[in-house]
């Protein structure tokens, strides 16, 4: 009896602890805002052509500024042996630096800040009990990939410093990007499912699958922006539907660099139709998921989202033209950004919601279908 004792009460204390799973949600929803803004303030970073203003690598004690004269001096005189400053910015003063500087300092410390958020927490949820077992794992898994961001991020800076370059390596931006929509689709993902929801009666299990296939779509779109973005192909061809005065461009345009694979990332037209191709592709599945959602099960939940996501995709379509025909002005550059990753966790949200939504409600906050205790 006195074996048995401590697993009832092991067993109870796993699924009789609302106040646990509330707060996990809350955390996770508070790091997947953070990602967010730090993709903010990347594409800022980006866009002001900041990312390479600070040359070097310290983890620790880069989380000091410049704090003198001095420090300041020296941190400008590394900056100006870079090949962009010799090629791209020859003359800027001080000041002009010191813009670009804490443009690249801030995206660092953000991250710094992202990096704390999640280790502190997770020690004390972990220590508690309030999370166990499969979802233990995924948390960590969410948490190593943030590890693998950051040294992503300082190899995609590095590869800008090489003799010669002026910007970062566009395969290395994108990597970069697609692990923040890889990390914020995860910490929703996870926080959804920790959700109890009602069954909806006779809901199909394909609508959990189309939504999955719709998330995965986006968050391929996104990685073609990384390309797009980090071959800055959004400034050329700034003409819609045409480019250079055709619907389609030709082949021989499509494939002139050698060998032809290298095309789909370093020639600037087939970078920007690639990512126009994917953009109608996938308006018109979220469009055809919303009508078919909407006939098979009028007003449900899983109807009203998808409706809600076809809207942001129409959305995000038009933000994108309006951001090419303007010739990626700032603030279009930063919400086109924005806006794919909200509708990147939208589609998430949508997907574990659904999912849940055939499952019925899960006895317990912690233990559900896709995490069990």
């Amino acid at each position: 009896m006195d074996m048995a004792r401590p697993q009832s009460l092991a067993r109870r204390d796993a699924v009789a602890r609302p106040d646990a799973s509330a707060k996990v949600r809350a955390w996770l929803y508070l790091l997947a805002a953070l990602v967010l803004v730090m993709v903010a303030v990347g594409g800022a970073t980006r866009l002001t052509g900041s990312g390479l203003s600070i040359t070097e690598w310290k983890p620790v004690t880069g989380a000091l500024p410049p704090l003198s004269d001095a420090a300041w001096a020296a941190e400008f005189d590394k900056y100006r042996a870079s090949s962009q400053y010799r090629n791209l910015n020859q003359g800027m003063e001080l000041g002009e630096f010191q813009f670009i500087y804490w443009w690249e300092w801030g995206h660092r410390q953000l991250g710094r800040l992202i990096g704390l958020v999640f280790a502190v927490p997770l020690v004390a949820f972990w220590w508690t009990g309030a999370i166990r077992g499969r979802l233990a794992l995924v948390i960590l898994g969410a948490g190593l990939l943030g590890g693998l961001q950051a040294t992503v991020g300082w190899i995609m800076v590095a590869s800008g410093l090489e003799p010669g370059m002026t910007a970062v390596a566009p395969l290395k931006l994108m990597l970069h990007l697609s692990l923040a929509a890889l990390i914020l689709a995860l910490l929703v993902g996870v926080a959804t499912a920790l959700r109890p929801r009602p069954a909806v009666p006779g809901q199909s299990r394909a609508v959990p699958r189309v939504a999955a296939l719709l998330a995965a779509l986006v968050l391929l779109q996104i990685a073609l922006g990384g390309l797009v973005a980090g071959s800055r192909a959004g400034y050329t061809y700034n003409t819609w539907p045409l480019m250079d005065g055709r619907l389609v461009p030709p082949l021989d345009a499509l494939l002139v660099v050698r060998p032809w694979f290298e095309n789909f990332v370093d020639n600037p037209l087939t970078v920007q139709f690639q990512h126009r191709l994917l953009a109608y592709a996938v308006a018109a599945f979220a469009i055809g998921i919303a009508v078919w959602a909407r006939r098979l099960q009028p007003g449900t939940p899983a109807a009203r989202r998808a409706t809600v996501l076809a809207g942001l995709v129409l959305g995000q379509m038009v933000l994108g033209i309006v951001t090419l025909l303007l010739v990626v002005p700032l603030w279009a550059g930063l919400a086109h950004q924005f806006l794919a990753m909200a509708i990147l966790a939208m589609a998430v949200v949508h997907w574990q919601a659904s999912r849940a939504e055939i499952a019925g409600p899960i006895a317990g906050p912690i233990r559900t279908a896709a995490y069990p205790a």
